[in-house]
């Protein structure tokens, strides 16, 4: 299809593009509203309780990585506030709780020695949450590999797949009489690609011939994550979350056409498509096929897993064209803030017609048995006045996203579940503090807390009254 050029709207003035009201009962009874956040995000406290560096801890002490030069030692302190930060949690009136767990606090060797006080944290944290009526649901990497495994080759080194099933043993022991819920990995492409290929993200290793290794390792620790977990804990729901996005090529070309295929195996497709036993995405991509390199005997059997549910992570569409400037992939994207239309405070496409694309097209393959958005959000530019945070922009943009999940849910996807991204302003990678994506604002000085006018409508969303966003 054609790119559609709309009028420039600043995200600050942004408005529901649909005017229909929308409640949690329109949802049903058994649908799951939580709120989605990481470890190595809010947490701080990295020094505490026998935490080793994790790979973002050295990342973040060099110079220019991250905006501003910021780091996350104290990021929204959750590690000593989780208390009161979970109150707020059952205050908006979410259901369940979706957090990561470090591995550099519980295994601060990669492996072999426990860290007592680490699982004794998160089984207060656990606790805490059943307590108040949340569940709990446990994500078990969230990008934060240990240092000292990295300096051992991290993710390029396929050994990290024994590492990652023995970490996913102690968890399972550690936690699973009281979880259900677990997510094997968050986003792993962004793992291969931002942080082996681009170096944009920890570790910030630089080149292609990193990617086809750590795309392996990574798929096959999905899958061998997801064993340990039901062998351990034969009555949890085990799920994987990735990120995805409908890819849109620039033109009705063939070369555009070709490379929004090549962009939409990479973007979609290249980690569902082993666990689900159809092998790497190679019809649309033949780079793929070098992957062969690093496949041994038997590995095709060991990528399979029946997850489930799939957890999608939706924020945006992305327009691409062919590059012949851009070896390998082939391709360019055509960023948001050029095409006139709607976008976040980091330029990303405000797109709910993406993510009824997006779910319908996962709901197409035969072995998803269940999807969840088990992340999705906005950042814009909060300012805190009087207050209060009047961030229309963001009341506008979940309107907008769950109309479009509400329809896909009509037009016959299973979908099941909604998470929030995310509860806190936190320390978000890269961006450092600069980008806000939370229902919560957090004064960073202060660690001073104030819902947002989001966070307010959500919590009435989510008494099931008719939520009619700001629209004016």
């Amino acid at each position: 299809m054609e790119t559609v050029i709309n009028h420039h709207i600043k995200e600050s003035d942004y408005r529901p593009t649909t005017t229909s009201p929308l409640s949690r009962g329109d949802f049903g009874s058994d649908f799951k509203w939580g709120v989605a956040t990481a470890a190595y995000q809010i947490e701080g406290a990295v020094y505490e309780d026998g935490r080793s560096d994790c790979v973002w801890d050295v990342f973040a002490r060099k110079k220019g990585k991250i905006r501003n030069g910021d780091h996350a030692r104290h990021a929204c302190d959750f590690y000593n506030k989780y208390e009161q930060d979970l109150e707020l949690v059952k205050e908006l009136g979410f259901e369940q709780f979706r957090f990561s767990l470090s591995w550099s606090r519980i295994l601060p060797d990669g492996h072999g020695r426990v860290n007592q006080a680490g699982v004794d944290y998160y089984n207060r944290l656990i606790d805490k949450c059943i307590a108040l009526d949340i569940e709990p649901w446990i994500t078990l990497y969230h990008w934060d590999l240990p240092q000292i495994l990295e300096r051992a080759g991290g993710w390029k080194n396929r050994r990290i797949v024994e590492w990652f099933a023995e970490y996913a043993a102690v968890c399972a022991n550690a936690f699973g009489d009281r979880v259900q819920h677990w997510i094997v990995l968050n986003e792993p492409m962004a793992v291969a690609g931002l942080g082996y290929t681009t170096g944009e993200h920890a570790p910030g290793n630089k080149g292609i011939h990193n990617f086809l290794p750590v795309v392996h390792h990574l798929a096959l620790s999905q899958a061998e994550g997801g064993r340990v977990l039901r062998q351990l804990l034969p009555n949890a729901r085990i799920g994987n979350a990735i990120s995805c996005s409908q890819v849109i090529p620039n033109s009705q070309s063939a070369a555009d056409i070709r490379a929004a295929r090549r962009a939409d195996a990479l973007m979609n497709r290249l980690f569902i498509e082993p666990a689900l036993g159809l092998g790497y995405p190679k019809d649309a991509f033949p780079f793929l096929s070098n992957i062969k390199r690093f496949m041994r005997e038997g590995d095709r059997e060991k990528l399979k897993f029946d997850f489930d549910f799939w957890g999608l992570q939706n924020y945006f569409s992305v327009v691409v064209q062919h590059s012949y400037l851009a070896p390998v992939m082939w391709l360019k994207e055509v960023p948001a803030t050029l095409r006139n239309v709607p976008t976040t405070g980091l330029g990303w496409e405000i797109s709910p017609s993406g993510m009824y694309e997006i779910l319908k097209q996962f709901q197409q393959y035969k072995g998803v048995r269940e999807l969840v958005i088990t992340e999705n959000g906005a950042a814009f530019k909060d300012k805190l006045k009087d207050g209060n945070v009047e961030d229309h922009g963001r009341q506008a943009y979940y309107h907008d996203y769950l109309d479009a999940v509400l329809k896909a849910k009509n037009d016959g996807v299973n979908i099941t579940g909604y998470f929030a991204w995310t509860l806190l302003d936190n320390f978000e990678w890269a961006h450092g503090y600069s980008a806000r994506f939370g229902l919560v604002y957090v004064d960073f000085k202060t660690q001073e807390r104030t819902v947002k006018e989001s966070g307010k409508w959500f919590a009435g969303f989510l008494k099931n009254q008719k939520w009619e966003p700001v629209s004016n």
